[in-house]
C-alpha cells in the first residue's frame, strides 16, 4: 500500500495490525488519481467502484448538499460490498 501511495502520490496509508487503511480525503486527487487509476485497472471489486466514482461526482456537484443527492449517498453506500450481494440475493 505504501507503493500505491507513491505511484499516486496522493493519499496516506496507515497501517494496523492485520489490515491497513489507504486514506484519500481531497476530492481533487480523488477526479484526478483515484478514478483514473481504477478505470485503467479495473478489479474485482468494480461493482463498488462505480459506485464510489458516483459518489465523488456527486460532492464534486455539491450535490451531497441536497436532501435527494444525500438520500442518493446514503444508498449507494448501503448497497456497496456485502450489502450489493445481500440485494442480489432477494
Amino acid at each position: 500500500m505504501k507503493s500505491l501511495e507513491r505511484y499516486l502520490n496522493c493519499g496516506a496509508y496507515y497501517p494496523s495490525v492485520n489490515t491497513g487503511e489507504f486514506v484519500v480525503s481531497k476530492l481533487l486527487d480523488i477526479k484526478e488519481k483515484i478514478i483514473p487509476f481504477f478505470e485503467k485497472y479495473p478489479g474485482t471489486k468494480y461493482l463498488d467502484y462505480l459506485d464510489f466514482k458516483q459518489t465523488a461526482l456527486l460532492v464534486d456537484k455539491k450535490e451531497h448538499l441536497t436532501n435527494e443527492g444525500y438520500e442518493t449517498i446514503l444508498a449507494l453506500k448501503a448497497g456497496m460490498n456485502r450489502g450489493r450481494y445481500l440485494v442480489l440475493r432477494y
